[in-house]
């Protein structure tokens, strides 16, 4: 994604749209997911693939446009015909129907369909390439991208660059309040974000942090991010009620929305918020002091120029996992080999170039200010980088950082416990445990009708 349109926008409304179009692709089972459809690629005739992607911007797609020339100069005999603006509706609409039109390389910006990818064999599972190629997956990529490209052990995509979320501050702000360094522990966040806090009446000069769940950036995924819980259990069940994390992480949410005036006053500030991904984000305009955002907000800012000074750092951690301050949320992009293409060899060439050339990786990242997916890359001396972005550069190779599990039916257990959390916060829900508990009951009940 690019700096001004990030992927969690359009990757909210997919995990909301995810179950909508789950019973369509369930019903794909496309095909096999093990590696075949051999092709004459590799005895240099020439070959031409299809490849969709979602990017759309110019300079996005300029981009991806300059990586595909690059790979079709070192491969002379694979011809690439490059679809973009593609959204995931399509793809699995593509994929189910099959036929000449059907793409052979597909790139998603939507992590939750990972599972419905794998489980349904929409995707191959790209494992006996990777052993082919002698590419050691833990080695190459990040744990936590690793993590969101596979689903119950079948590697049906690899990561195509990420995105990795930290904290924004506001450097006058900070001084005004006498703070003189970013907090790193729950606590010292609760008391920066009160400190950093300006009422005016029933409303505020300066909000401290905008905690509230609608409030862009905060969902509960990615507080989450900072606690490491387990979604799932080993027997495949929703964990929310049985993890103390997850409660710990509603209970300071609720008790960070009470410290800065409560639900109410805080929501309707939250009404005079501009659009998120312009200069009137709430952050950009002074009106909030800290924020979470992921590293795309670093060129926004650096375009639109605020008139204060700021800086990033790691989103602070709980008290009590002190020792993990440096972690955060990740998500990112996914490319992955459609089961119907007959053309598996010159697709898994493509693939391989995107996702592990590290020039490739670093010259998109640099061009679309996002995080690189490779350790390689990570590290490469051509990543264009600043202090505050090496932040999340820094968080997306932090071994504690984490993200959300893959699910058969996408991203709705996402969606439920998003929902608990709006009625939790706002005092809908008062006995947490039980709204836990139903949560995951609605989570399984859902995941069982998908299976």
């Amino acid at each position: 994604m690019h700096a001004n349109t990030p992927r969690r926008g359009r990757r909210t409304l997919a995990a909301v749209a995810g179950t909508a179009v789950l019973a369509l692709f369930a019903s794909a089972c496309t095909g096999s997911s093990d590696a075949g459809g051999n092709d004459d690629s590799a005895s240099g005739k020439d070959v031409t693939i299809t490849f969709w992607h979602g990017w759309s911007q110019e300079s996005e797609v300029k981009a991806i446009d300059e990586n595909i020339a690059a790979f079709q100069k070192a491969h002379p005999n694979i011809h690439v015909k490059t679809v973009g603006n593609i959204a995931d509706d399509k793809i699995n609409q593509s994929l189910r129907a099959g036929g000449d039109d059907a793409p052979d390389v597909v790139s998603s910006f939507t992590t939750n369909n990972v599972g419905m990818f794998c489980s349904t064999k929409a995707f191959v599972d790209l494992k006996p390439f990777l052993a082919k190629s002698g590419i050691d997956t833990a080695k190459t990529f990040p744990a936590a991208m690793l993590g969101y490209t596979q689903f119950q052990g079948n590697q049906c995509s690899l990561p195509l660059l990420g995105d990795a979320y930290g904290l924004y501050y506001n450097l006058k702000a900070f001084a005004a309040a006498g703070i003189t360094a970013p907090p790193k522990t729950f606590s010292e966040f609760a008391d920066a974000a009160a400190k950093l806090t300006v009422a005016d009446g029933d409303s505020y000069k300066q909000l401290g942090f905008m905690p509230l769940y609608h409030g862009y950036e905060s969902t509960t995924e990615h507080f989450l991010g900072q606690y490491g819980p387990a979604y799932f259990g080993t027997d495949g069940k929703s964990g929310l009620a049985t993890d103390p994390k997850v409660a710990a992480m509603l209970k300071w949410q609720k008790g960070l929305v009470d410290k800065l005036g409560g639900y109410d006053k805080l929501d309707k500030y939250r009404a005079t918020f501009g659009e998120e991904f312009s200069a009137k984000n709430p952050f950009h305009t002074g009106q909030v002091a800290m924020a979470i955002d992921g590293e795309w907000r670093t060129a926004s800012l650096a375009e639109n120029k605020p008139d204060f000074e700021w800086a990033t750092a790691p989103f602070p951690v709980p008290d009590d996992q002190a020792d993990t301050y440096g972690r955060g949320y990740q998500t990112g992009t996914i490319v992955g080999i459609a089961s119907t293409s007959k053309k598996q060899a010159a697709a898994w060439e493509l693939v391989k170039y995107l996702t592990t050339d590290t020039d490739a990786v670093v010259s998109f990242a640099n061009a679309i200010h996002n995080v690189p997916s490779t350790f390689e890359a990570l590290n490469s001396p051509k990543l264009v980088s600043d202090p505050n972005f090496k932040t999340f550069l820094d968080v997306a190779k932090n071994a504690h950082s984490g993200t959300t599990p893959a699910s058969v039916n996408g991203g709705g257990y996402i969606v439920s416990l998003q929902n608990l959390g709006y009625e939790y916060e706002s005092g809908k829900q008062t006995d947490l445990q039980a709204g836990l508990a139903a949560t995951a009951k609605e989570i399984d009940a859902a995941i069982a009708q998908a299976k």
